[in-house]
């Protein structure tokens, strides 16, 4: 049966499309706000900040409940609240953060450069999730789209659904956490299924998929580009075929989060047969903030009433360190407040716990009317040595015009930040497996299309930021230190910027 006519058989309603359709954005996320801290209220966390009495300030009008919210609690990073809230969670201690004892952690994928944070994944967040993947799959309606990729099954391609377990609780990839506890109406479209889903081995599990991949229909694949990309080209060429077509004709919609298509699109069109959609989602160890509602569009709408309330933090100087560093009296702003054009870091409070939670991702409002929006990078994943602010999204963009040009495939980079004699230079490591790739030239028209994409950066060119040093690698290497970090395969991506400290240990590893 095809899965939307399940969906709606099933009883499964447009009603949060619809209330998110016909109310005020302001008024969504007051309600959401006045939903979570009642729910946590008499949590330690809820006790401590005086919830009670911040609550009373919902019956006034304008923003006074946002005023006595952001008065009483602080913004939080990971690290604080680990240190001040989470670390009683792990040890077993019940109604913290969010009532009841957490039963699961999210490892945070995260890039390769840090150990694994510990999120909270309550069971309203579990269930919060499979809701807003369920609006999303409901969005397909929108596209032109032939029935059979809805009778087709749905390939994703995640941690191991095989959890740790750690004294009170289980850790492990959120995707495992979520594979783990799919609704039963969904497991009929589900691949791997959840016998390959367990295998720990990441080589082991893409190994059992490449030679099922005949058996099954195949419809929709989701997954990190890099590891879907491998997963592809492993099947083409195990089963000796031209394209994944010849496997999957019914294949029609690619589902990815977490990086940039644009470094992987020209990878990935070499192993497809006919076009498909890519549809990005936004979905974190925190949980499902937005997904690509509408085609032909590269941005991706908020979800602005299922256990999630928002503020934006404008990313300049007054509000973060030259690290990227929230400071402590940061500005916040609410969601009928942002401008479009602008860039914003995201603070969550959630129904898993998390209180003015920095996530970490800074984001640029493209529609304020559709609430529609583009990552552009992370607030620590900036490089600005000398006032340059270049971002991870003019990165991607620069990598991708060069890519054509040069008729070549680059899914893998990463920019360094160094002293170069009495100034500073950008060094960039791209991961190809061209041939006999230009490096002169690949300098010469990075730096050019960095500069036509970013002004700030045009200017250092002239002044402070005196080179541009370039090294290609073979794409193995990539892959290689990944896995030299433990952090081979699931959702895990390599780091788009790499600090001092990282670099001597990459540099050495690529030596």
């Amino acid at each position: 049966m095809a899965i939307l006519g399940t969906l709606l058989k099933k009883g499964i309603k447009l009603r949060e499309n619809l209330e998110q359709e016909y109310t005020a954005p302001i008024e969504l996320q007051k309600k959401e706000l006045k939903e979570l801290m009642i729910t946590a209220s008499q949590t330690e966390f809820g006790k401590y900040y005086n919830f009670p009495d911040i609550l009373t300030h919902f019956r006034k009008g304008n923003k006074d409940f946002y005023q006595a919210f952001k008065g009483s609690i602080p913004i939080h990073d990971y690290n604080k609240i680990y240190k001040d809230w989470w670390h009683l969670s792990i040890k077993g201690a019940k109604n913290i953060c969010w009532p009841g004892r957490i039963k699961y952690f999210a490892l945070s994928s995260g890039t390769s450069e840090a150990a694994s944070k510990h999120i909270p994944v309550t069971k309203e967040m579990t269930k919060a999730i499979q809701k807003t993947s369920v609006r999303q799959i409901l969005s397909l309606s929108k596209y032109d789209l032939p029935p059979e990729v809805f009778e087709a099954g749905i390939l994703m391609i995640g941690g191991s659904t095989h959890l740790n377990k750690k004294g009170s609780f289980f850790e492990g990839d959120l995707s495992g956490i979520q594979a783990a506890r799919l609704p039963f109406w969904f497991q009929h479209f589900y691949k791997p299924g959840k016998k390959i889903a367990s295998t720990r081995n990441w080589d082991s599990k893409l190994n059992e998929i490449v030679h099922k991949a005949k058996e099954w229909d195949i419809g929709i694949v989701v997954g990190v580009p890099a590891w879907i990309q491998i997963l592809l080209a492993k099947i083409v060429e195990f089963h000796k075929v031209e394209h994944i077509h010849e496997i999957w004709p019914n294949l029609l919609i690619y589902v990815h989060g977490g990086v940039s298509m644009d470094p992987y699109r020209k990878g990935f069109e070499k192993l497809l047969g006919r076009p498909i959609y890519y549809i990005e989602t936004y979905l974190a160890s925190e949980g499902f903030i937005a997904y690509q509602a509408l085609p032909k569009r590269k941005s991706m709408r908020l979800v602005l009433n299922n256990g999630i309330f928002y503020e934006f933090v404008p990313f300049e100087e007054k509000n973060f360190t030259s690290a990227g560093e929230i400071k402590a009296d940061a500005e916040t702003f609410l969601i009928s407040e942002v401008e479009e054009g602008k860039e914003y870091a995201i603070l969550l409070s959630t129904c898993a716990g998390a209180w003015r939670y920095l996530i970490g991702d800074v984001i640029r409002f493209t529609s304020i009317e559709e609430l529609e929006i583009i990552i552009t990078g992370r607030t620590k994943h900036f490089l600005s040595l000398c006032g340059e602010h270049l971002s991870v999204d003019n990165m991607n963009k620069a990598i991708e015009l060069v890519s054509d040009e040069m008729n070549i495939t680059i899914p893998e980079f990463t920019v360094a930040g160094i002293p170069y004699e009495s100034l500073f230079a950008h060094h960039w490591f791209i991961g190809t497996d061209d041939k006999e790739v230009d490096a002169n030239k690949f300098k010469e028209r990075i730096d050019f299309h960095l500069k036509a994409l970013n002004d700030d950066y045009a200017v250092e060119r002239s002044a402070a930021l005196k080179e541009v040093l370039v090294d290609v690698l073979p794409l193995h290497k990539f892959y290689d230190w990944m896995e030299h970090k433990g952090k081979v395969g699931g959702q895990n991506k390599f780091p788009r910027v790499m600090k001092s400290t990282q670099l001597d240990e990459w540099i050495k590893f690529i030596a």
